[in-house]
Parts: C-alpha cells; sequence; structure tokens
C-alpha cells in the first residue's frame, strides 16, 4: 500500500530569517501533488525539508507512520523515495544507462562504491535489465547507449527522472521538472507524469512555476507565499483564491 505524506507544522529559519513558518499539507496517497508560489516563497525550502537536504527548525515529515525529519538523502531513498532535480544533475558524459545505474546503485546497502565492489554480475545485469525498463517506459529506451550530452534537452529532464524511478518509489519527488522547456516539450511531459502515476500507482509531489502543467494535471495543490501556507485544495478553487491570485499578482481579485 502507498503511504500518505504529511507535513506537519515544519518551520524553517536561517539565522534571522523564517523561510517556512508552521506549514502543513498532506499528499494523499497516489496522488499527483503540486507545490507552488511565486518566487521567495518557500517552495524550494519545503521540497529540501521534505527530501532530506534541509532539517527543519520545528515541525515533522512523515511518510505513513515513518518520520522522516532529519533523515539524510540516502536514507529517504531505501524509503522510498526518489527526487529528480531542477538543473539535472548528471554524468553527462556518460551514457543514460550509466546514469540509471546510480539510482539502481543507491538501492544497495552501502552504497555505489561497495555495490561495484560486491555485485555480482548476475546482479548487475539484473539492475541493468530494470533501468532498461524504466528507460523504455519514459520513451528512452533507444538512447541508453547515448551519452547525456548528446541529448536534447527534454529528454535530458526524462534521464533524470528515470533516475529517480530506478530507485523503485513509493513517494516522487518532482523539482521544477518543465524548466527551460519549450510548450511542445512541456505538454509532452505533462502526458509522461501522468502515465508515471497512473502505471506505476506512487505518489508524485512536484514544484513547479509553470501554472499551465499544474493546473492540466495536479490533483491538489499546495500554494506557498513567504513561507506560509495561503491555500491548498483543487486546482480551481486554488486558481481562483483571492489569498492565491494576490500573492502571484499583486493585488485582490476583482
Amino acid at each position: 500500500m502507498i503511504p500518505e505524506l504529511r507535513v506537519e507544522g515544519v518551520m524553517l529559519r536561517f539565522g534571522g530569517l523564517t523561510a517556512l513558518d508552521d506549514v502543513s499539507f498532506t499528499v494523499r496517497p497516489g496522488a499527483l501533488h503540486a507545490l507552488i508560489g511565486p518566487n521567495g516563497a518557500g517552495k524550494s525550502s519545503c521540497f529540501n525539508v521534505i527530501s532530506g537536504l534541509y532539517r527543519p527548525s520545528a515541525g515533522h515529515v512523515l511518510l505513513g507512520d515513518t518520520e522522516l525529519t532529519g533523515l539524510r538523502p540516502h536514507r529517504l531513498v531505501r524509503l522510498g523515495v526518489g527526487r529528480s532535480f531542477q538543473n539535472a544533475a548528471l554524468s553527462m558524459h556518460s551514457t543514460v544507462l550509466d546514469n540509471v545505474m546510480l539510482g539502481r546503485h543507491a538501492l544497495t546497502r552501502g552504497g555505489f562504491i561497495a555495490a561495484g565492489l560486491r555485485l555480482t554480475v548476475r546482479g548487475q545485469r539484473k539492475h541493468a535489465r530494470r533501468a532498461e525498463e524504466i528507460c523504455e517506459f519514459l520513451g528512452i529506451g533507444r538512447l541508453v547507449h547515448t551519452p547525456v550530452s548528446a541529448l536534447p534537452f527534454g529528454d535530458v529532464k526524462r534521464v533524470d527522472i528515470a533516475r529517480a524511478l530506478a530507485v523503485e518509489p513509493v513517494l516522487l519527488l518532482l523539482d521544477e521538472p518543465a524548466a527551460g522547456m519549450n510548450a511542445a516539450e512541456t505538454a509532452e511531459l505533462a502526458g509522461t507524469i501522468r502515465e508515471v502515476r497512473d502505471e506505476l500507482g506512487i505518489s508524485i509531489l512536484l514544484v513547479e512555476h509553470d501554472m499551465n502543467l499544474v493546473m492540466g494535471i495536479a490533483d491538489r495543490v499546495t500554494v506557498l507565499d513567504f513561507g506560509r501556507l495561503i491555500a491548498d485544495g483543487a486546482p480551481g478553487e486554488v486558481q481562483s483564491d483571492p489569498e492565491v491570485i494576490r500573492a502571484y499578482l499583486g493585488t485582490e481579485a476583482a
């Protein structure tokens, strides 16, 4: 069963700056949930707390009954949390398959270096087959032996998602997956994200600036502004919320 993600009363302070102020929301099992807000709203800070890069000053992050608060990213991987990155932190001169295999090695006890010393040839082949299956699922199966540096931008983003999926997550965190994409690439990505959720049955939390993408695919939307939660609901409700309109446009709704 897919567990729900609960963010409960999270505070995050950097010196005298409050980046997150008592933020709480729930990502329901199997939901496609978006976290949005204007620049400086605290989206990235919240995402980094959930993914283990920041330790909150107060509050909790739970996946089902498991406390995630303060755990390092490699621990979260083994608990079923996968993450893609806004700037696709890939090895650009390595092949697609080698990059996705990094996600598979993250599942092994001791991580990549220990796994490289310990995995049998049979084990390596098993992981490679699974990595290839994930690439095929994302439409980049024909590219597994191609260096990432030779790929168009849209495919590079798919490699990043494939690596996140390679850890077999129950919760997938997507950090601005459409950043830098044109309209056609974004539309294709929207279909890919829906397919990932529908076919794999996992929960997805994405931070995204492209409102057309968010409103087109999200089941639920959480909105932050200056580190505070100002709205949480279905896309249509959030889109017409006066507080959300004010935050984005600097004016009250007419």
